[in-house]
């Protein structure tokens, strides 16, 4: 075994695996650029490397990642160096894309914190082992930015609207969620991961991805959702309306069927797909209202809230973000998150990021003063700009990802 630290990355050097740690704990693991830097070089030695059959990915500390390095973006922003941020972004997403399109199992173990671009370094490799120490989030509407990293094709292929719910709210899922809609592929028990690890380090040469997957269904447990989660009352229905015959509702016996639809109807995610599948934010906010109203419910208040303090800029070229990703490949939806990021980091339709992390995350007032301050303010016509081209600006160019010649029908994108 070799162990080799460059610092902000620990890589650990098995016969036929590569153990990769990110290792900033005081920072939650945030990318740097030294960070995103080296992991890419990694990836991408690895890949020719045939020496190597599988990567696994952990964080140092109680985060797997909780995104990028924040503070350095919004400071080079504040040194009229947007530029230099945007460059930043572009490598992150080359990352992101390398990892996509990755011709060899990547295992990702979320033992902790995972949160914007961290999402972006986990979700689109081929495993995604979530724990009961798992968070995830995608909080950046709260910030003035917008899910990126992939995430809008991520989001856009979650079952029915719920990717929506998650890149508009910022709302945080356990690891029996990530695993519930498809965000994590296994759930193993914090205690089992050094046996875990152990027993994947055993791959051999036939075929490594067919050997880390009966490792890992071995190795995985289907937690119940809590109560309050959103998942938890269609587990629950899905047991009634196998196992009674008839039931007595306010006096009255239905079928079982019957009880299924009633129970439904109660289902967060079935008001999930209903108040999300609008068609705008002002929409979408009437509809969540209107629930409230008839059936009040604490987590649809809280949802409404979530939406009212987040960036009307934000969420509105969030929801259109999402919607384009649903028919685009996830190249296509990181060099359209490239143009969007871009026009944020330069802050010319709006300077909601900068505004956004001062308040979150520097002075800590949480009371941003966005501006536009109105859903109603933020148009059509500045929503567009986002996803055009920064044509005035020299030197500006799209993204242009690596190219990935002779991959195997099995290096896509892994949702």
């Amino acid at each position: 075994m070799a162990l080799e630290s460059h610092s902000q990355i620990l890589v650990e050097e098995k016969p036929s695996v590569r153990i990769l740690t990110l290792n900033r704990p005081k920072q939650l693991n945030a990318l740097s650029l030294n960070m995103v830097t080296r992991l890419l070089q990694l990836f991408l030695a690895y890949e020719v490397d045939p020496t190597v059959k599988l990567v696994i990915l952990k964080g140092q500390g109680r985060a797997f990642c909780a995104g990028g390095d924040v503070s350095a973006v919004v400071r080079d922003i504040g040194l009229g160096k947007w530029r230099r941020s945007a460059d930043f972004m572009s490598l992150e997403y080359t990352l992101n894309y390398v990892m996509a399109t990755y011709c060899k199992a990547q295992i990702s173990i979320l033992n902790g914190i995972v949160m914007g671009g961290g999402a972006g370094v986990c979700v689109h490799g081929r495993f995604r082992i979530a724990t009961e120490n798992t968070v995830f989030a995608m909080p950046e509407t709260a910030l003035g930015l917008f899910p990126d990293v992939g995430a809008s094709y991520l989001l856009s292929r979650l079952s029915g609207f719920f990717g929506e719910y998650v890149g508009l709210t910022g709302a945080r899922l356990n690891g029996a969620e990530m695993l519930a809609c498809g965000l994590a592929t296994h759930f193993v028990p914090s205690t089992r991961l050094t046996a875990l690890q152990a027993d994947l380090c055993k791959v051999g040469s036939s075929d490594p991805v067919t050997f880390a997957s009966t490792i890992l269904d071995a190795y995985t447990q289907h937690p119940h959702p809590e109560r309050q989660s959103a998942f938890y009352r269609q587990c629950s229905l899905v047991f009634f309306s196998f196992t009674l015959s008839t039931i007595d509702i306010q006096g009255k016996f239905v079928s079982p069927v019957s009880y299924l639809a009633i129970y439904f109807s109660l289902c967060r995610l079935d008001v999930i797909d209903k108040c999300f599948s609008r068609r705008t934010i002002e929409e979408i906010m009437s509809a969540l209202e209107r629930e409230a109203t008839h059936k009040p419910d604490d987590w649809i208040s809280a949802t409404v809230e979530a939406l009212k303090k987040a960036s009307p800029a934000s969420l509105k070229i969030t929801l259109r973000s999402i919607r384009e990703g649903r028919l685009q490949g996830v190249g296509q939806c990181l060099i359209r998150e490239n143009r969007m990021v871009s026009h944020v980091m330069k802050g010319e339709i709006s300077k909601d990021f900068v505004e956004g992390c001062r308040a979150i995350l520097i002075d800590k007032d949480r009371n941003p003063k966005w501006e536009p301050r109105r859903l109603e303010d933020m148009k059509d016509i500045m929503v567009d700009k986002y996803f055009k081209r920064v044509e005035e600006e020299d030197g500006w160019e799209d993204l242009k990802l690596p190219p990935r010649k002779h991959l195997p029908a099995s290096a896509i994108a892994k949702l």
